[in-house]
């Protein structure tokens, strides 16, 4: 019975650091905690992406996250993946949104590396070079296969996270490791809650994104209880943690095959 309740209280604790750190990290951007009007939000460019026509000759493959529009933006974020091919000069985007009809997946919605309604994005993968374009057919395979192109729920999913985390399965190379508040990147049906986790390169169980566990040499370990995620990453040394998604050493998956 202490087991339990000392279990319960170090759990709750945990959500109320996260939550603290992740409203403080809003405070600290540049838009604070006020965010603007749906229709008058920032989208403009970042600056972030390279010049792809700078880079006409270089394959690229990136992933982007950035919080979610609104107070969802405490706990959780929205993804988002570009890439080019060698000869392009312009980038394709691709991700999971939500109030556009029946086809979620949609195509260069937004700009490529866009602040997302307000809020500024993160680089989660930077491919560059050879690898890069081996991947790109990949990924448009992956994009095509996925198994929720019609479907969308906020939570506990599918949605934009269980978009990336299908793609992260199909292409390994790529080795996506979506932060622990990318709510719905463990999403599972019952009849298939064992698998691949969204690195591609882990295990996971997991049942519709609410209770489970994943493993793996990209991610280390971590625990899904209700949706909210919490973990030890060891390969590159920080906590998992819900709503704020990690601290410690920079997780960002770089590779340049050139």
């Amino acid at each position: 019975m202490k087991l339990k309740k000392r279990c319960a209280t170090t759990f709750v604790a945990l959500l109320m650091l996260s939550f603290g750190l992740s409203v403080a990290n809003a405070a600290l951007s540049d838009g604070g905690l006020e965010r603007p009007n749906w229709f008058t939000a920032p989208r403009h460019s970042a600056g972030i992406a390279p010049d792809p026509a700078k880079l006409a000759d270089v394959a690229i493959v990136q992933v982007y996250a950035a919080p979610t529009y609104g107070w969802r933006g405490l706990l959780a974020v929205h993804p988002w993946i570009i890439f080019k091919r060698s000869g392009e000069t312009a980038f394709t985007r691709y991700d999971v949104i939500g109030w556009r009809g029946e086809d979620v997946v949609q195509r260069n919605y937004a700009l490529p590396d866009g602040l997302w309604y307000g809020a500024q994005p993160k680089l989660l993968v930077d491919h560059r070079g050879n690898g890069a374009e081996e991947m790109i057919a990949q990924i448009e395979e992956a994009i095509a296969s996925y198994p929720y192109a019609n479907s969308y729920k906020a939570y506990p999913g599918p949605n934009s996270n269980t978009f990336l985390a299908h793609i992260g399965r199909e292409v390994s190379a790529l080795g996506l490791d979506l932060p622990a508040n990318a709510i719905g990147k463990d999403y599972r049906t019952i009849d298939r809650p064992l698998g691949l986790s969204s690195t591609g390169r882990g295990l996971q169980a997991n049942l519709f994104g609410l209770l489970g566990v994943s493993i793996g040499l990209d991610e280390g370990i971590e625990f899904n209880v209700l949706g909210v995620n919490f973990g030890l990453d060891l390969n590159s040394p920080g906590l998992r943690l819900p709503f704020i998604g990690r601290i410690g050493m920079d997780d960002t998956t770089r590779n340049s095959s050139d």
